[in-house]
């Protein structure tokens, strides 16, 4: 038994033809008084025969077969989900390392804006207005003086790089690297 308002439900093909099934009905009696009243129930017997007859063919041909309703199966239906949290970010981290327009385009302006808030709030010092002191903290030993090349806003391009031949993104050695320097600034 389907419960009202369940994705499975069906919607009656006489759903909207009340007109035409009272026309037809109506039709069908004058059709049956008029046979009665030209042959007695012989008359009535054939024209009630040959209505259903006819009624029956008809309805075979013109109604479809029972449906879901569209709209409660699209409803009942799970929408694709955007693609956020871990899976995006590790989408986003993932082509990085692939694509050095990517890199460029989208994760780089998000590792230097985190690099500017967390020298701003734990250190006071503007990453815009003073990168000699950004980069002093920032790379710290001799290890992570590359990666300063990975983050300086002087060296980010002003165009977007997409579609001009795809080299290699950041090594994921080299990100994990600046990820963690991150993290401890």
């Amino acid at each position: 038994m389907i419960s009202p308002g369940s994705a499975d439900e069906t919607v009656s093909p006489w759903r909207g033809t009340r007109p035409e099934l009272v026309i037809a009905v109506v039709l069908a009696a004058a059709v049956g008084v008029a046979g009665y009243v030209m042959a007695g129930w012989t008359g009535l017997s054939a024209v009630v025969i040959v209505a259903a007859v006819v009624a029956l063919a008809v309805l075979r041909a013109v109604l479809p077969r029972l449906a879901p309703d569209q709209a409660r199966t699209a409803r009942g239906k799970p929408a694709a989900r955007a693609l956020t949290g871990y899976g995006q970010r590790l989408l986003a981290v993932q082509t990085a390392i692939n694509s050095l327009a990517f890199y460029n385009d989208e994760l780089r302006p998000v590792l230097e804006n985190l690099l500017a808030i967390r020298l701003a709030e734990r250190h006071g010092v503007h990453l815009y207005q003073n990168p000699a002191a950004a980069r002093a903290l920032l790379c710290q030993d001799s290890r992570d003086a590359d990666l300063w090349t990975w983050i300086n806003p002087a060296t980010r391009p002003k165009e977007s790089s997409r579609g001009r031949g795809d080299q290699s993104g950041i090594p994921s050695r080299t990100l994990a690297r600046l990820m963690d320097r991150l993290e401890i600034l």
